[in-house]
């Protein structure tokens, strides 16, 4: 199998029609979880799974981009594609989080936010631009992990972080291969290509400083054994919260900010 094959082999795991849901994950991590809903300007989206729990004895805030199961729930859900009133509803758990100085989980599984002409008329790109202006200043640790797909804005719209996690077979990237192929080559078929050159695997993003951690998977990937890496995830979340709790709030933001920044910045060697 060529560098193309395998890239785009990753591509069709992170977008199995079986691979566990962020709903999947947020039962495994946390208990007595409590979904809290509404954005408090329009309405609920349901594609944006939040609230609070326990990880371990640790309350925490969840925020979570959820696709669906079934084709009803994908529907229900849509395919994981937020709505403005989505990332406003995150954020607004952002703020309540930051208030009772929780700790926030985000989980990111997304082609991208919703493109639609109604999602456009509501500020989708303001939502995203606000969440993006929050997260870069809250003074509680932030970790998100990708667990499919991290698609454009749609993805860094709940992905400024202090640590950014990935599972070894998820995607992370500014577009969609199919649309890059679209727009660089005019050909969507080129699709796998476009896979490649896009850098959008987890050992590319961990090579580039952008990730800092791969989680592992077993057994061909998480639609076939996802218990062994959820509950490494657990241990690593646990271990990690723990020790970004120590480091006081404005030394915090300020290795937040100095992680973006360095980002895209290299040494010739």
């Amino acid at each position: 199998m060529n560098s193309e094959e395998k890239v785009w082999e990753k591509v069709l795991i992170a977008r199995h029609i079986k691979r566990p849901t962020a709903k999947v994950l947020i039962e495994y991590l946390i208990t007595d979880f409590v979904e809290l809903h509404g954005d408090r300007y329009y309405h609920d989206d349901l594609c944006m799974v939040s609230g609070i729990g326990y990880l371990n004895d640790l309350p925490i805030t969840i925020i979570s981009q959820e696709k669906g199961d079934t084709t009803r729930e994908k529907i229900l859900y849509n395919f994981g594609m937020p709505h403005p009133e989505g990332y406003r509803k995150a954020l607004r758990l952002m703020k309540q989080a930051e208030k009772f100085k929780r700790p926030i989980l985000f989980i990111i599984d997304t082609p991208g936010a919703y493109p639609g002409k109604g999602a456009e008329e509501r500020g989708q790109a303001r939502a995203i631009a606000n969440n993006l202006a929050t997260m870069i200043d809250l003074k509680v640790p932030l970790i998100s992990v990708v667990l499919g797909e991290g698609g454009s804005g749609g993805a860094l719209g709940i992905g400024v972080t202090d640590e950014i996690w990935m599972f070894e077979n998820a995607i992370y990237s500014i577009l969609s291969p199919e649309g890059f192929a679209s727009i660089l080559y005019k050909d969507a078929s080129k699709a796998k290509m476009a896979a490649r050159v896009m850098r959008l695997t987890a050992e590319d993003l961990y090579a580039f400083k952008i990730v800092d951690k791969i989680i592992p998977e077993y057994n061909g990937g998480l639609h076939n054994e996802h218990e062994k890496s959820f509950s490494e995830l657990k241990k690593g979340l646990i271990s990690e919260f723990n020790e970004l709790a120590k480091v006081d709030s404005n030394l915090l933001i300020k290795k937040r900010y100095k992680k973006y920044r360095d980002i895209g910045i290299y040494e010739e060697t």
